[in-house]
């Protein structure tokens, strides 16, 4: 599956899909084929963390 490559278009879609379809990032990254530590590096470029409580990153 193919994901924004522009961090900001990346944080967007990566929280809508957590907010809408998946309850962890773990199973989200597990769908779409991608290791959740590449998503964590890309969107802590931009200082994005996931937040494991809310679902999101923050």
């Amino acid at each position: 599956m193919n994901i924004p490559k522009d961090s900001v278009m990346l944080l967007s879609y990566v929280n809508t899909q957590l907010r809408d379809f998946y309850p962890s990032l773990e199973e989200l990254c597990s769908v779409i084929g991608i290791s959740s530590e590449e998503i964590k590096n890309k969107l802590s470029i931009i200082g994005y963390e996931y937040d494991d409580e809310s679902n999101c990153f923050k």
